[in-house]
């Protein structure tokens, strides 16, 4: 099939809106699957790379190259998925970086950084049933200026929640781990205010803030959990929110009252899922259980 430059504006514009996400057939399980097609002719029409990855059979709920882009991208069956993932990236974070990392470093890529959850979960329990998204579905500030205020977060915010509500729509019987990086840690915050209860767990991993100064605001009966490492930046970001300034109190800072997962062998604020970090390992363990391995505590 030809597609014309109309068409190609058309199918963005409703895959950036999380149009075509499909729905279930009357007496089918719940799934996703319907949107995979969709956005794979889009991906080939948008040509490389983008083309290159619907070839490798990888799988899409959204995908828009406008702008900075968005992307969702699926690890795992999320038709039959009873643990679902869902990773939040920050500052930086655009189409053209989900697979190569921002400036080219492979730890910062969003796509590899849920590969690594996926592949880490699955070696935890081989038989789990488990999807991990990578989520770039929000327009991330460009830059620590950009990011200084909370307007980019809120947008996302929006965005997100109807993913999460979506999900829980779909498979009412799965549980959902939010896990936001750096900025992704804001977004997540604000999307799951008014959560549905199937979005158990949020995992801030360098948080800049939640949108809220302690965990119990991220509403009753949700685990918050809070990774840092010792010579992360974030941790220089002063504990301020004024009107359209600062973000408040970092979910790591032990005032805030998350679970602490373990982060002493993470090196910087961009090494947090990579592979053999106990910080991985734990958000693994969150994902499939709810409960962090290794020692926990108060974040601090």
């Amino acid at each position: 099939m030809r597609w014309t430059d109309p068409t190609r504006a058309a199918l963005a514009v409703l895959l950036g809106a999380g149009l075509l996400l499909g729905r279930p057939a009357p007496g089918t399980a719940a799934g996703f699957v319907e949107a995979y097609p969709v956005t794979a002719a889009a991906m080939r029409a948008a040509g490389p790379p983008y083309a290159d990855w619907a070839a490798q059979g990888r799988r899409f709920l959204v995908f828009d190259p406008r702008g900075d882009g968005r992307a969702v991208e699926v690890l795992g069956d999320l038709d039959t998925a009873d643990r679902i993932a869902v990773l939040v990236p920050g500052v930086g974070t655009t189409l053209p970086d989900f697979d190569r990392g921002l400036g080219g470093i492979a730890r910062r890529a969003l796509a590899g950084q849920a590969r690594a959850l996926h592949e880490a979960v699955r070696a935890a329990d081989p038989g789990a049933r488990v999807a991990v998204l990578a989520w770039l579905g929000y327009d991330a500030p460009d830059g620590v200026l950009a990011a200084a205020g909370p307007a980019p977060a809120h947008r996302g915010a929006a965005a997100l929640r109807a993913t999460l509500r979506g999900l829980a729509a779909q498979h009412p019987s799965a549980t959902v781990t939010v896990v936001g990086h750096s900025y992704g840690a804001l977004v997540a915050g604000l999307a799951v205010d008014h959560a549905p209860a199937q979005v158990t767990d949020v995992v801030t991993l360098g948080g800049v803030g939640t949108g809220v100064d302690r965990a119990a605001g991220l509403g009753p009966g949700r685990r918050i959990w809070a990774a840092e490492a010792p010579d992360d930046w974030i941790r220089r970001v002063p504990p301020v929110r004024l009107p359209g300034l600062g973000h408040g109190r970092r979910p790591a800072d032990p005032d805030f009252g998350a679970r602490a997962l373990p982060a002493a062998d993470v090196h910087g604020h961009d090494g947090y899922l990579v592979p053999g970090t106990s910080t991985l390992a734990a958000v693994a363990a969150v994902v499939l259980t709810g409960a962090a391995a290794g020692p926990t505590g108060v974040a601090r």
